[in-house]
């Protein structure tokens, strides 16, 4: 990438931010990793989007301070540079770190952010809110993380096989392909993530597996992170069974939009009836998105309000 910026200010401005000998555009190149050539009031910037930008932001601060009337020092350079590797960390902190090297997958919203936290802490993690607030996504980056860092050593992924106006029967195909539409939304945030190819590799040795919420009955699972998604369409009786298929070194995260259940409307609710019970209890917690934490197309956000949705407001972190 190229950029060219301009420098405000006469000879003696410019001698001052370049510094003597060019020694703090030099000090730049050599912690961004940028080239930068100076012409007059011109400087063209060259190299990954990502150090142009921060160069850029810096000479700008740095012109900034300048045009107060501060004088401009090594050290005012050094301090500053300093402060951008101190949000360069920050940032890549935040990062999710997935098996796909391009994909940067971060919490977006202050909700998110709780999310993240309570799934990274805690041994159950509730998360309910409207559609676009990357329940599902996130909790799927979390689980693949964990599991490149070698803290688990393998991921189950369940949905409740809950129909929505259509019956199961109406489906071609066998028992896997009738159910594969209600998993579609799982393999769509593991593609994003993972290689095709590893991801089938993986499904084939059970390191990462995909099935209907009933297929969970009578197991126990150590060592794993196990995702509930789509929870608001699990009776009371199927929550309590998911939730002690837990086993030891294991994670289990719940995801669910209370607004929009397929359920018949005598049936027993076990997403709300289990935040509920256990809502309090240490080792557990409950995070609530809202339309605030919608990171989907901007008519998403619009879309939920105006059917409505779920606004349950800022995230809530119960101790």
């Amino acid at each position: 990438m190229e950029l060219v910026l301009t420098v405000a200010g006469g000879d003696d401005f410019r001698m001052q931010l370049y510094g003597p000998a060019d020694c703090n555009l030099r000090a730049i190149r050599e912690a961004l990793g940028v080239k930068i050539f100076a012409r007059d009031s011109t400087l063209k910037v060259l190299g990954s989007p990502d150090a142009v930008g921060k160069a850029s932001e810096l000479i700008e601060s740095l012109q900034a301070k300048l045009k107060k009337g501060s004088q401009l020092t090594k050290d005012d350079v050094a301090d500053a540079l300093a402060d951008l590797a101190v949000q360069a960390q920050t940032e890549q902190q935040r990062i999710i770190q997935v098996y796909r090297k391009s994909a940067k997958i971060e919490p977006r919203t202050e909700g998110q952010e709780a999310y993240v936290r309570a799934m990274a802490e805690e041994d159950l993690c509730f998360c309910i809110g409207p559609a676009g607030t990357g329940k599902t996504y996130l909790a799927v980056a979390m689980a693949l993380s964990l599991l490149k860092a070698g803290r688990i050593k393998r991921i189950v992924l369940a949905r409740p096989a809950v129909e929505a106006g259509e019956k199961l029967g109406y489906l071609p195909g066998d028992l896997q392909a009738k159910v594969n539409p209600y998993l579609r939304p799982l393999f769509d945030a593991m593609h994003d993530m993972m290689e095709f190819d590893q991801i089938k590799r993986f499904m084939v040795n059970d390191v990462i597996e995909v099935l209907p919420l009933a297929f969970m009955r009578g197991r126990t699972l150590n060592n794993a992170v196990i995702i509930l998604d789509e929870a608001q369409n699990a009776t009371s009786q199927q929550m309590l069974m998911f939730l002690t298929r837990l086993g030891h070194h294991s994670k289990m995260i719940v995801t669910g939009d209370d607004s929009q259940s397929d359920l018949e409307k005598n049936a027993a609710r076990g997403l709300l009836d289990a935040i509920h019970r256990l809502e309090g209890i240490e080792g557990i917690e409950v995070v609530r998105l809202s339309r605030m934490d919608i990171v989907r197309h901007r008519l998403v956000t619009k879309i939920v309000h105006a059917y409505g949705g779920n606004d349950s407001g800022a995230a809530s972190n119960p101790s």
